[in-house]
């Protein structure tokens, strides 16, 4: 199976299944010398596990990570990262009544379409258990960008109908995590936990949006032509699953605004660095960084799973009815937030080192 290999320079690969024994991933070319904060990668891990709020599946998983090689004394040693994270409370027998069904919206059709063969235990590689190996992975690429003073923070921003519309740089982020949703807002965090709760009760499921904005991120990154980072953004959000869509700067509302509205104005702030005045272009210009906060929003749809029984069919193309059983979430946003962060996180650390590379190649021929 191609595809499980993400990234250039930083280059992570994550292996196992949903309700195999374990997850794990593989992190080649992270650069050595890095301070590894292993609190900080349980925490990261923490924020994404399940079974952590009355909102979230009920899956009983401590996501405890076990570093197998590359750290040394609490350093990176420069080698392949190898992390290998337990499935302790896999239960594959909550999925016997689909192994000759196919979930209307999951991967199952389209898996055994690809491959002539599928996991069926909770949705075996195209499960978003996965996930959590991208998340140790990220905690990695967050270590890296933090000696570099790039910050990335996510929140939910959208729960059904219910939007939070301030702009990013108009709300406290660091209260996101203060509540069950992650919504640094906490009367609409009310509002969206309410929602979801319904939701869940009525055997249903509901879509919300994720936000995320990287500051700090130094001019000049990105790759022309089909490299560009804003590409790479998209690529990695929306290989998220349940992602949908994938909009940075002004997004989809830009279309509505003349260029002269949309133009970011350059100024030279008081340190001498340029700027722009407003940032519709969400920090990348010509799929290169521009110095200003990198911005974009991710959609995430309704969970496939429902209570509720649905037409489908079997392998034979026989008619039948699926109903959804085992454990799931009732909206994936609130455990979303972590895994938009790290992917956020392997793209710009991936596009940092490629910068730098080409800066020492540039140099180089500017002294010969």
């Amino acid at each position: 199976m191609a595809g499980n290999t993400f990234g250039t320079l930083f280059r992570i690969t994550t292996f196992g299944e949903s309700h195999g024994p374990a997850i794990g991933v593989v992190i080649d070319g992270c650069p050595a010398g890095i301070p590894v904060d292993e609190a900080f990668l349980r925490r990261e891990l923490a924020r994404r596990r399940p079974g952590q709020s009355a909102i979230v599946t009920q899956r009983k998983e401590a996501d405890e990570v076990q570093i197998l090689s590359g750290v040394f004394e609490g350093y990176t040693t420069g080698t392949p990262i190898a992390l290998l994270i337990h499935n302790r409370d896999a239960r594959p027998r909550d999925y016997s009544h689909i192994a000759d069904k196919y979930r209307p919206s999951h991967a199952d059709y389209t898996y055994e379409a690809r491959y002539g063969v599928r996991d069926y235990r909770g949705g075996g590689r195209a499960s978003a258990r996965e996930t959590a190996a991208r998340v140790a992975a990220g905690a990695f690429a967050k270590m890296l960008l933090k000696s570099l003073g790039v910050r990335i923070h996510a929140w939910v921003s959208q729960v059904g109908e219910i939007v939070l519309s301030k702009p990013w740089n108009e709300l406290d982020l660091s209260i996101a995590e203060q509540n069950a949703v992650r919504c640094p807002d906490s009367e609409i965090a009310s509002r969206m936990e309410a929602l979801i709760r319904d939701v869940r009760k009525a055997g249903d499921t509901i879509g919300g949006v994720v936000s995320c904005v990287a500051t700090g991120v130094p001019a000049g990154l990105g790759e022309p032509v089909f490299d560009r980072l804003h590409a790479d953004l998209g690529k990695a959000i929306l290989s998220i699953n349940a992602c949908k869509g994938f909009e940075y700067g002004s997004g989809f509302e830009g279309v509505c605004m003349r260029g002269s509205q949309h133009n970011d104005a350059f100024y030279t702030d008081d340190h001498g660095v340029i700027r722009t005045k407003t940032n519709h272009s969400g920090g990348i210009q010509g799929g290169i960084s521009n110095g200003m906060p990198i911005y974009f929003r991710a959609a995430f749809k309704p969970v496939a799973t429902i209570v509720a029984g649905q037409s489908s069919v079997d392998r034979q193309g026989t008619p039948t009815t699926v109903r959804g059983k085992g454990r799931h979430d009732p909206c994936v946003v609130p455990r979303a937030v972590p895994i938009v962060e790290a992917m956020t996180a392997l793209v710009l650390a991936d596009h940092w080192l490629r910068w730098g590379t080409a800066r020492l190649e540039w140099l180089h021929r500017a002294e010969t």
